[in-house]
């Protein structure tokens, strides 16, 4: 049987659809015992406001997001909202012993993160932790977070990720910002986004492709894990379809 992960490229769902595809990745994991890891990239279209799992909507100014066609869904994961609109999002569910340190959240948190630094270091990015510190949580704008456990480049934080457990599974997903749009940002949450504490991928490779990101960061998750990924097609994106694979072990 392989032992390769399974790799979902990159596709734009609402938002519904994308939270729905994440959870039902998860139960499928959990309810087939698959033991390798599942990487899934994608968008959002339209543009989108994630709350966190206990959350409350009360800082979203929800008729701004409804005159400009901008959905709200809510996460399986906790943290703050996040505004996804220019970025790639990655989605990674594994069972908690397929990491070194899966027992743990932070640990197994920052182990995924260490797989996704392996994949910016092919693109010439140099990312890593900031110095551990306690988050501020006046911020209604995940971004905005200052925490020790996301990466940064410089100082500055260029993923945002969350983490969900069951059943002694993982799923961990985040948002890498292409950009971001200030105003929208401001208008959505009441507040500015924290530019001194925030970087994107244009402000440092302002020439880069989706395409060359989800290249890269997948290679650096197969060189960080030592394994290789089995690509599904987006039309056997399908529950029967991943069924019918050889993969589990």
């Amino acid at each position: 049987m392989s032992k390769n992960g399974v790799f979902l490229p990159f596709r734009p769902n609402n938002g519904n659809t994308n939270m729905d595809l994440d959870e039902r990745l998860l139960n499928f994991a959990i309810k087939n015992d698959w033991q390798v890891p599942v990487l899934r990239f994608y968008g959002w279209a339209p543009a989108c406001v994630s709350l966190g799992r206990n959350q409350d909507d009360e800082d979203i100014n929800k008729v701004y997001c409804a005159e400009h066609g901008i959905d709200i869904v809510r996460r399986l994961t906790g943290g703050r909202a996040l505004f996804h609109d220019d970025e790639l999002t990655y989605s990674f569910v594994c069972p908690s012993s397929f990491l070194k340190s899966g027992e743990t959240v932070l640990k197994s948190y920052k182990e995924i993160s260490g797989a996704l630094a392996a994949g910016f270091k092919r693109l010439g990015i140099e990312v890593g932790f900031p110095e551990t510190k306690k988050a501020s949580t006046n911020y209604a704008y995940c971004m905005s977070l200052s925490t020790g456990a996301d990466l940064s480049f410089c100082g500055k934080k260029i993923v945002g990720s969350a983490q969900y457990r069951k059943h002694n599974y993982i799923l961990q997903h985040g948002s890498i910002l292409f950009s971001y749009d200030t105003d929208k940002i401001k208008n959505i949450f009441g507040e500015e986004p924290e530019q001194n504490k925030i970087t994107t991928l244009r402000d440092i490779l302002p020439g880069i492709s989706g395409y060359e990101l989800c290249n890269a960061l997948k290679k650096g998750m197969e060189e960080y894990f030592s394994i290789e990924f089995d690509t599904i097609r987006l039309q056997d994106q399908s529950e029967e379809f991943l069924l019918r694979q050889d993969i589990c072990v």
